[in-house]
């Protein structure tokens, strides 16, 4: 196998990289949408992400690598094999990075039954999909804006559900479909619709860096990678098992990460004042804020949380007029997250790290 380019040798792109970590912390933030110029390291961060990520543990004969641990998820054979009270092996890999090519058709994606067999000879084949192979693993779609609109659909659908679901003719099949989504496009090939854009939990837009000392930078280390591959992660390896570890951490403890009824009101209020349709984004935020605060390993959010999260869950679901730059919008949301941040380092008293649940219970007595 090919040698990746280590993601902690990447330069600058801070935005670019927290986004991405975030969702390999929590997948259930609903994936990053990366827009950008060309040659500005999209892809390389999406592979080399992928590349550092734990390992994980999937049922050993199973094509949809389905978690031996987590039974309610498991694949519709895994269950009936289950059921039947047979024992299912289990061993640990490499986390699969599957590029979902802009041609891909939606049985391409989702799969295809054999209605064939199951009329003549009674038998339920599925033949998995792009879904099935990136069950657990990295989906990257390369130039998401020139994909079908019907399959970026199906695809987000997915990613939200967790889990892919067939039904042809009478006949269902279902199957774990629990990914890190991340597409990647140069805007100067087209949008994406704003329904679907506003389904990418995350978005964030690089532009190539500026500085001459940075670009250099990037130059050195290219050639370096180039010409050792080997040598050159080598080099990087002892970073990249700090940052890998890390994300495993924060995996274990995101969900354990509790908030306040202080801070989603900060969230409301924050989405409310930029007019933001719809409460996704709300949740959104409220996820990648825990996802941020277990990544630093820490079992409460705080107002930085939230505006580390609002800085990437916010930019494309702003509105402006026809004759209004977007930039003036971004100075508007870039001066609520300072107040945000200045709240927390004015050192504002907050409630203690209970739940909101617990906070309300103790309201009402």
């Amino acid at each position: 196998m090919p040698a990746i380019y280590p993601f902690t040798a990447i330069v600058g792109q801070e935005r670019m990289r927290r986004g991405l970590i975030l969702n390999a912390v929590d997948p259930r933030i609903g994936g990053v949408l990366i827009r950008g110029e060309r040659g500005t390291a999209k892809s390389t961060a999406a592979r080399a992400l992928a590349a550092l990520l734990p390992r994980v543990k999937v049922v050993s004969d199973c094509r949809f690598g389905c978690d031996p641990d987590s039974p309610s998820t498991w694949c519709t054979e895994c269950r009936e094999r289950a059921a039947g009270g047979e024992q299912l092996p289990s061993h640990v890999r490499q986390i699969a990075f599957i590029n979902l090519p802009v041609s891909a058709t939606e049985d391409r994606v989702v799969g295809t039954l054999d209605i064939e067999a199951a009329i003549q000879r009674g038998e339920r084949h599925f033949e998995p999909g792009v879904l099935a192979a990136a069950n657990r693993g990295l989906l990257y779609i390369d130039e998401v804006n020139l994909l079908d609109d019907h399959v970026v659909d199906l695809l987000l659908d997915a990613a939200a559900m967790g889990m892919n679901i067939v039904e042809r003719e009478g006949i269902s099949f279902s199957h774990p479909s629990r990914f890190i989504l991340v597409g990647t496009m140069n805007p100067e090939e087209g949008d994406l619709r704003p329904q679907l854009l506003d389904r990418f939990a995350l978005s964030v837009e690089i532009h190539g860096i500026r500085d001459a000392r940075e670009r250099v930078m990037i130059m050195e280390r290219n050639l370096a990678f180039e010409s050792d591959p080997e040598g050159f992660s080598a080099q990087w390896k002892e970073k990249e098992n700090e940052l890998t570890q890390q994300i495993e951490a924060g995996r274990k403890l995101v969900g354990k990460v509790t908030y306040t009824s202080r801070d989603l009101l900060s969230i409301a209020s924050l989405t409310a004042s930029l007019n933001v349709d719809g409460h996704r984004p709300d949740l959104v935020i409220l996820k990648a804020a825990r996802a941020q605060a277990a990544f630093e390993g820490r079992t409460a959010i705080n107002a930085r949380d939230i505006a580390l999260a609002a800085e990437l869950a916010l930019p494309h679901r702003l509105k402006h007029s026809p004759f209004q730059q977007a930039s003036t919008t971004m100075e508007e949301l870039a001066e609520r997250l300072e107040q945000l941040q200045g709240r927390a380092t004015q050192g504002e008293p907050r409630e203690s790290n209970t739940t909101v649940q617990e906070d309300r219970a103790e309201k009402k007595t």
